[in-house]
Order: structure tokens, then sequence, then C-alpha cells
């Protein structure tokens, strides 16, 4: 006869994941919200948390009239290893610019298939990031996110560096 003695008082975890990535994990987790609710207050509507495709993951994508704001979350418990927001280098910087094009063709291309659908109804553009000494912005007619009118989209890309469990947003960030 087997005897198993199972240890009831220990917490679960994914498999593979051990104890400091769990903190880790959770500890980003509590940044992301904290930054959110940054935005929240501040009138935005979160239209995204965490969205992942193969080129990566957008922590927030949020909304307020016309403009997007595609944010970076680095959470930290101490400076020992650096600022959080010097986390975000150029390369880092041009996978989410990257991020933020798929995004955007990709709820456009939901939104038309919606509007597609009986009862739907509209016509919907494609969506073109263009830089300039402007900023970020949607090309002209192009619609990325229902309930928002046609015509000229602002985009914006910040970083939230949360240390210590305080909030700083750093806007237009690259």
């Amino acid at each position: 006869m087997w005897a198993v003695k199972l240890d009831v008082t220990a917490s679960w975890q994914p498999c593979g994941m051990n104890e400091n990535a769990a903190r880790r994990r959770q500890l980003g987790r509590q940044g992301e919200d904290l930054a959110a609710t940054w935005y929240e207050k501040r009138g935005f509507e979160v239209v995204a948390r965490n969205w992942s495709c193969r080129a990566g993951e957008l922590d927030i994508v949020a909304c307020k009239g016309s403009q997007y704001v595609f944010c970076e979350v680095k959470t930290r418990s101490s400076g020992a290893f650096g600022l959080p927001v010097e986390a975000v280098d150029a390369r880092k910087q041009a996978r989410l610019r990257r991020l933020a094009a798929i995004w955007l063709a990709t709820v456009r291309e939901s939104t038309a298939r919606d509007a597609a659908s009986p009862g739907g109804g509209g016509r919907h553009e494609g969506a073109e990031l263009r830089s300039g000494s402007g900023g970020t912005q949607i090309a002209p007619g192009s619609q990325a996110h229902e309930g928002v009118p046609r015509g000229h989209f602002d985009l914006r890309f910040d970083v939230a560096s949360v240390l210590a469990g305080v909030v700083e947003v750093t806007e237009e960030a690259f």
C-alpha cells in the first residue's frame, strides 16, 4: 500500500514557474492595474490590456476622443536595477510601434467583419501609421475603434514606470 502526503498549504503555480517568476508576474500585473487606473482617472477608456500576437504584447491601449495611447508598463519593486522607464530602449520602441500597427489593423478587420454581418453596416478603410513632425497619426479616413468617429486620429506612445507602487507616466515617451 502506498501513502501519499499532500501539502495543501502550498500555493498553486503554473507548471514550470518558480516562486520568483510568480512574484514578478504578480508585480507586473499590479503595475498594469495601477497604470490602467491612472488612464481611467484622466478620462481615457482602456480598450485593450495585455493584447498579444506573434510579434509581442501591448500592455495597455487607451482611447480618449480621437487619441489612442499605447502604453508600455514597466514595474520594479526597487530602483536597484535602474529606473523602469530606462528598460524601454530603441529596439523595444520599434517593436511597440509595429505592434500598434498590427493592433490597429486587427481592430479594423474585426470591425469590418462586424459591419459586414447582418445588422452591421458601414464601410471601413485601412489603418496606416504615419510619423511626422506632428507625431504619429492614423491616416485620414481610417477607422480603428468602434465608437470613435472617422477622420484624423492621433497616436501617442507612453511609458508607465511603477516603482514601489507609485505610477509615473511619461507621455509621448517616443
